[in-house]
């Protein structure tokens, strides 16, 4: 641990989820001691804690046991339309929660690396800084940017800015938007994609890789780790189809217009990473790397 110097005790929240599952998998790699903390047993690696976020003394509880060095906190209710419907839920999990896990970070000593979203912008033009003002547009949006500003009264804490997160394995029950897209492909059944939404997917691995050194090198402060290439829904779909081998001819170009979503979405949330490809030596990765790197991964399991 170049920052550390002894064997460290990660704690991670979300820990079932597609980024969590997979840092929990390599923070073991690396020889971290690692707990997995969950509102729910699914997929895990390392030391399981059975965790509600929004329980405030289970939380102190559960920090108190552990004494975490490090916590990456990646719980959250990222259903955006669910986070519309229930604001109440919404504010209970990702402000409440994070405030209950700040201050007993806070308690502990323990370094908080915060997992936030592109959706805390507005989406009006896109290539975002860490520098920008950030105006979220719907609920979900609004509560990661309260949680935001939660973190950001410590002294010390780092906050991450993913976007469009994607992987090889299925998480929390849920598959996400390339496994499923190439499944669908697979199959030769024909899939909508929207044109005007313009995102920065980024690969699980990735953003796990990334995190690990921030974690090792002690870093502060806000930065977009998300990946390096701005696209649409549908060009992310086309480059999928594409890398994959799969007919690109079954994906039908669509404009938001035609979805029916309870919240709004941001047309264009993309991030810029100019930060974090001048700070990191573990640096964002561009589309073709990403989607080579997802492919091995496939063709590994």
């Amino acid at each position: 641990m170049e920052a550390w110097g002894f064997s460290l005790k990660l704690l991670i929240t979300g820990a079932s989820g597609l980024f969590g599952s997979k840092l929990a998998q390599m923070a073991l790699a690396r020889n971290f001691e690692v707990y997995s903390a969950d509102i729910q047993s699914r997929t895990f690696y390392g030391q399981f804690v059975l965790l509600d976020i929004s329980e405030k003394l289970k939380v102190h509880e559960a920090f108190r046991s552990i004494r975490p060095d490090v916590v990456v906190h990646a719980a959250s209710l990222t259903d955006v339309d669910k986070c519309e419907m229930n604001k109440e839920l919404a504010w209970k999990i990702n402000v409440e929660g994070t405030k209950n896990i700040v201050e007993a970070a806070v308690e502990t000593g323990s370094f908080l690396l915060y997992i936030s979203t592109d959706y805390v912008f507005s989406g009006r033009k896109g290539s975002y800084k860490e520098t920008d003002v950030p105006h979220p547009i719907n609920y979900y949006g609004t509560t990661k940017l309260k949680a935001e500003e939660i973190v950001k009264a410590q002294s010390e804490y780092f906050i991450a800015r993913p976007s469009v997160i994607y992987g090889s394995a299925p998480a929390a029950g849920k598959v996400n938007f390339a496994l499923w897209l190439i499944e669908t492909l697979q199959k030769g059944e024909r899939v909508k994609i929207v044109t005007d939404q313009w995102n920065s997917p980024t690969l699980n691995t990735n953003l796990a890789e990334m995190i690990l050194e921030v974690i090792e090198r002690h870093l502060t402060g806000i930065y977009h780790l998300c990946g390096a290439t701005r696209v649409s829904r549908l060009e992310f779909a086309q480059k999928i189809a594409d890398a994959f081998g799969l007919d690109k001819r079954l994906i039908d170009p669509t404009s938001s217009s035609q979805f029916t979503w309870v919240a709004l979405r941001p047309m264009d949330s993309s991030l810029d990473t100019s930060k974090a490809q001048r700070a990191l030596k573990c640096k964002p990765l561009g589309m073709a790397e990403a989607l080579g790197k997802l492919k091995l991964e496939l063709s590994q399991k």
